[in-house]
């Protein structure tokens, strides 16, 4: 890494974790907190709800390219929606959770528009002052920030909230908020996002992303590379109720250990990638989520032992850090040119949903065949996902 370039990775990992921290708060701390208040299972879970608009955010994304086709325009977008998700957060801390409920979700909504729209300039910006060559070890940071930002945003603050309160609390998170863009000031734009675009941005330009052939091909990369261990970490937590293990215990082995491991492997696999190339790490990355399955498979046929359930509980969560960094920087490759942001966002959205969608059947399979069936049924697509590799393999093959 060339020592004149190395900067605009420490960037890249503040501009990322500032928007995971305070997503990790309300969607995971916010409901431990609503309970202990006495809310309803029900309000706890449309609180889920608030996630919609980084499903939705693709709709968006044209607006966005087409506003910052300069690297001042994209640099305004960036600071100017994170300082209003900052504004929103402390506008959420002077209102309480008891009596001002409706009020309290209807602006963690708008702070979630705020934060997908930072999230599709932050986007733009890595993939224009990202060389080909540093986009691996980019997308380490931007995945070990996700995966950092969610071990703060859980474990940290909902102790932090016990000491601090509600409202302080969310002031802090507001500050951290803002603070985190500093470094944002302090980093030059190159020339690779100094031009003005020479082609506006469509609503159905969303849809002719995969109208060609190759990606096409890369369709079936994004809906089934995570298929073969993302039904295995959304049965992780009731898997390890049904041993006997209790919520602090769960939130400790998984949420901190676990997601602590998923950050330490994000960060390794740009380097990986960088040194055998984008064709072997989608393999070795894919058999490493193979070997993950093939563990709890054989972990479901007995009760494990504690450090077997810890291995388990490391693999799986390692192997999910590892190829969330080789579908980022893939799907970096493939996008357009002056419709960045569109088309990365797209390609993330589709994992989403697609993970959504295994999710919902991983739980259905669950119930009708056990744990073992269950993660029999995730091996199969783990072996799935090679021939979807390999069927995809031209795509691939241009990024070394």
């Amino acid at each position: 890494m060339k020592e004149k370039s190395w900067h605009k990775f420490p960037v890249l990992f503040s501009l990322y974790i500032a928007q995971s921290v305070p997503m990790s708060f309300f969607s995971t701390v916010v409901p431990v907190i609503m309970r202990q208040e006495h809310y309803s299972l029900e309000s706890i879970g449309l609180l889920q709800l608030v996630k919609l608009p980084w499903i939705f955010k693709f709709l968006w994304a044209p607006f966005i390219d087409n506003r910052a086709g300069t690297g001042k325009q994209v640099r305004g977008w960036i600071i100017g929606s994170e300082l209003f998700y900052a504004v929103i957060i402390i506008s959420i801390g002077l209102f309480d959770l008891q009596t001002d409920f409706s009020l309290i979700i209807m602006l963690m909504v708008i702070a979630f528009i705020a934060s997908a729209t930072q999230d599709i300039a932050t986007d733009r910006f890595t993939i224009l002052i990202l060389k080909p060559e540093e986009r691996s070890v980019g997308n380490s940071m931007q995945s070990g920030g996700s995966f950092a930002g969610s071990l703060l945003g859980t474990g940290v603050l909902l102790l932090a909230y016990y000491y601090f309160g509600w409202q302080n609390l969310l002031f802090l998170l507001a500050a951290f908020v803002g603070f985190a863009i500093v470094p944002l000031f302090f980093y030059k734009a190159g020339p690779a996002i100094a031009e003005g675009q020479k082609k506006r941005v469509r609503i159905k330009d969303i849809f002719l992303f995969f109208t060609g052939k190759e990606r096409k091909k890369r369709l079936l990369i994004l809906l089934f590379y995570y298929s073969g261990i993302i039904g295995i970490l959304d049965m992780l937590k009731p898997y390890m109720v049904d041993l006997g293990y209790n919520v602090k215990q769960i939130g400790f082995m998984s949420g901190i250990v676990g997601t602590s491991v998923a950050a330490l492997c994000a960060f390794i696999a740009g380097y990986i990638i960088k040194k055998t190339g984008r064709k072997n790490a989608f393999y070795l990355f894919a058999f490493i989520n193979l070997l993950a399955a093939v563990y709890f498979f054989y972990l479901s046929k007995q009760i494990p032992l504690l450090w077997e359930l810890y291995a388990g509980i490391c693999l799986l969560w390692g192997a999910y850090g590892l190829s969330t960094v080789i579908i980022y920087t893939t799907s970096m490759d493939v996008v357009r040119e002056n419709s960045e942001g569109t088309d990365f966002t797209v390609q993330i959205v589709i994992t989403h949903l697609s993970s959504l969608i295994i999710v919902v059947l991983s739980g259905k399979a669950g119930d009708m065949t056990g744990y073992t069936g269950l993660f029999g049924i995730e091996i199969l697509l783990c072996f799935f996902t090679f021939f979807v590799i390999y069927y995809n393999y031209p795509l691939v093959k241009k990024k070394k």
